[in-house]
């Protein structure tokens, strides 16, 4: 089902002529208009036919969570063809739109309904809001979680005529509202282990706001978002929950033009290939980060399995309580699941340890290649949303919420600076906090602290009933040219897997008490930061500027380029002195060609060699991050100079050696 939202001050439409589908109707239905209204432009798809009490389900929820935060009570139902190139059988649209209709009547919400199968003319006001127009994309795929009954798992009854899906439409949002009951662990046919948390997730309520640098919460719908067009586009994608991409991202064709990465089309969908170029940008995030976190915050670096027995009696309770799909596997008879963190392997270490109050906090980090989620499939896009990815993870015990929130605020502080050092600037992502009621309301503090330190505002969001096993979360989310947020850093405050763990430890009293512990990932996915890092050097190329790769995490650094084939033994005496990623292009083609490849691969530092370079040792480079489009920034150096000005510019980076023969001759190329 493909929707369009539109949030109204008025919608008024007439039928004009009914086509060969149309349902017959009474004059009541020929001519409609409502006021302040939320207008629903719906076409039901082939895809839908498989379970329309489902999309029923679904559609109802969605609507009902728009008309909550623009804080309206009317509902216009217009079935609109237009929205999909594979339209559902009409007798299923027509049945689809009713069900709808129904399902929103039962809960007392004023709905019109425009009728199936007539052509019509229509006029509507939209409101302008950030929050007036929002599309939304349901499929019974992603609702596979709710196709039987979380008590017995038996499926729902087909519908078998109009008046069968009005009936049974009321019952299915009623099981979507239900919570989850139960702690049972669910494979679906094609491997997907789907826990309770995941189904919570759906139904869980929760309130969305605007949190000021003021320290005072506003409705998405009444805030003025035009000073912050991000957060206003991060707003929208939170609350419409349209996760589906329809478009590749500019990040693929540069992954692919760049030879950092690309699809493998012998493996699962979102598991990716990487070339040497992108192997070492990721070897170099992730020795950053941990590098940082061990340095930084004295985490302890270990290592865990990636498969765990999920009939173990504290992983099954765990999986419940993690919102997501899992990979799962048999293997002597037993079941097994993918890990989708480093949570449960270092949860079992602590469990194991003899922890004193002296050795707190306690922090652990663990660089999981690779943790494993089953996205859904229609999700899934280049580096942006992977079923493999490597996840920096770290936890820490801590004495109690106290010092839980102090090393909170430390880490929130850590990932802006970690982010910061990557390239991923605090005005190139936006924040949401996310927390239960009782928390912020004995904490808040702690809240206005966070939005301080950031001096812009964010997206709070706030559950009545905790769901999951944190009380307090933030991320930091990207959000790229099609509008889609994708998280990045986060942490995480646990207040139950102590127990479920049996984690303990001796305080000063020599009693044994159970911490507090912190989840955090201080970069997020080591793909996504390097999609955040090309989606961001896209918009500066789309502005008119000249994009770049930050200099420590470029695969050649410096590229030195001989005029002619006489110049190139000077060209590798010059080479031979710089102490960075170095390549000579020693092909035969032209000056101008050479340099030009320099500049589509976004080589830093370019250096030209001719005979007054190899005469005077003054050498001629072309700066990437100061030059123009058509107008190239060249500055004269010594090669000691040109050490001294990267050394300088990439300061306390890891580095490492070149992937690729030093000569350009010698390469083969991965991306055609």
């Amino acid at each position: 089902m493909q929707m369009l939202l539109i949030h109204s001050d008025y919608i008024e439409y007439e039928t004009k002529k009914k086509t060969k589908i149309a349902e017959e109707i009474g004059d009541d239905m020929k001519a409609g208009r409502l006021e302040e209204a939320l207008t629903a432009f719906i076409a039901v798809e082939k895809c839908d036919e498989a379970n329309p009490n489902t999309v029923v389900a679904a559609a109802v929820s969605q609507i009902k969570n728009i008309l909550e935060q623009v804080k309206a009570d009317k509902v216009m139902v217009y079935p609109y063809a237009h929205l999909s190139s594979s339209l559902s059988a009409p007798e299923t649209g027509i049945a689809v739109l009713k069900g709808i209709e129904a399902a929103l009547k039962a809960d007392g919400i004023t709905v019109m309904r425009a009728p199936f199968g007539w052509y019509k003319s229509f006029k509507i006001s939209c409101k302008g809001h950030p929050l007036s127009e929002l599309s939304k994309h349901i499929s019974v795929d992603d609702m596979a979680d709710i196709d039987s009954c979380g008590c017995c798992g038996n499926p729902p009854k087909s519908n078998a005529s109009n008046n069968a899906t009005i009936a049974s439409a009321a019952k299915a949002t009623a099981a979507l509202k239900a919570n989850a009951c139960g702690a049972n662990v669910e494979v679906s046919e094609d491997g997907d282990v789907l826990s309770e948390a995941l189904k919570s997730e759906s139904v869980a309520k929760s309130y969305f706001k605007i949190l000021g640098t003021d320290g005072v919460f506003y409705e998405p719908a009444e805030f003025d978002l035009s000073k912050n067009p991000n957060l206003a586009k991060f707003v929208n994608y939170e609350i419409a929950k349209n996760r589906a991409v329809n478009a590749a991202p500019p990040h693929v064709e540069l992954m692919k033009r760049l030879e950092l990465a690309d699809y493998e089309p012998g493996s699962d969908s979102g598991n990716m290939r990487f070339y040497p170029k992108g192997r070492l940008m990721k070897s170099l995030l992730e020795m950053y980060v941990v590098d940082r976190s061990i340095v930084d915050f004295g985490a302890m670096e270990v290592e865990t399995p990636i498969m765990y027995d999920m009939n173990h009696p504290t992983l099954k309770k765990y999986l419940d309580r993690f919102p997501a799909r899992q990979y799962s596997i048999e293997s002597d008879k037993r079941q097994l699941f993918l890990r989708f963190a480093a949570c449960f392997g270092q949860f079992l270490m602590n469990h194991d340890m003899t922890i004193s109050y002296r050795n707190m906090p306690l922090k652990m980090i663990e660089l999981t290649r690779y943790s494993f989620r089953k996205e859904q499939r229609g999700e899934l896009v280049g580096l942006r949303r992977l079923r493999a990815f490597t996840m920096p993870d770290m936890h820490t015990l801590c004495r109690g919420m106290p010092e839980a929130m102090t090393q909170f605020l430390a880490q929130y502080e850590f990932c802006i600076d970690v982010l910061d050092h990557i390239g991923i600037k605090l005005d190139d992502f936006e924040i949401a906090i996310r927390f239960t009621k009782d928390f912020y309301n004995e904490n808040k503090d702690l809240i206005e602290t966070m939005v301080k330190k950031v001096n812009k505002p964010v997206l709070v969001e706030m559950w009545d009933t905790r769901f999951f096993y944190f009380v307090l979360k933030f991320e930091f989310n990207y959000v790229d040219s099609l509008e889609k947020a994708s998280a990045l850093s986060t942490v995480q405050i646990d207040v139950e897997n102590a127990e479920r763990y049996d984690i303990v430890y001796t305080d000063s009293d020599g009693e044994l008490k159970r911490p507090t512990i912190l989840h955090c990932s201080p970069s997020g996915a080591i793909e996504r930061c390097i999609y955040a890092l090309l989606e961001k050097a896209a918009m500066v190329s789309a502005a008119g500027k000249v994009p770049t790769i930050p200099t420590w995490l470029s695969p050649t650094q410096v590229r030195v380029i001989p005029v002619t084939e006489k110049h190139l033994d000077a060209a590798d005496a010059v080479a031979d002195k710089i102490k960075f990623r170095v390549d000579v292009d020693d092909r035969e083609l032209t000056l101008g060609k050479k340099i030009r490849e320099a500049g589509t691969e976004w080589v830093p530092y370019t250096v030209v060699i001719g005979d007054k370079e190899a005469d005077t040792g003054v050498l001629t480079v072309t700066v990437r991050s100061k030059s123009e489009p058509e107008k190239p920034y060249k500055m004269e150096m010594t090669v000691d100079e040109l050490n001294k000005m990267i050394e300088d510019e990439t300061a306390g980076m890891p580095y490492r050696a070149l992937p690729l023969p030093k000569y350009l001759s010698k390469r083969a190329k991965f991306a055609s």
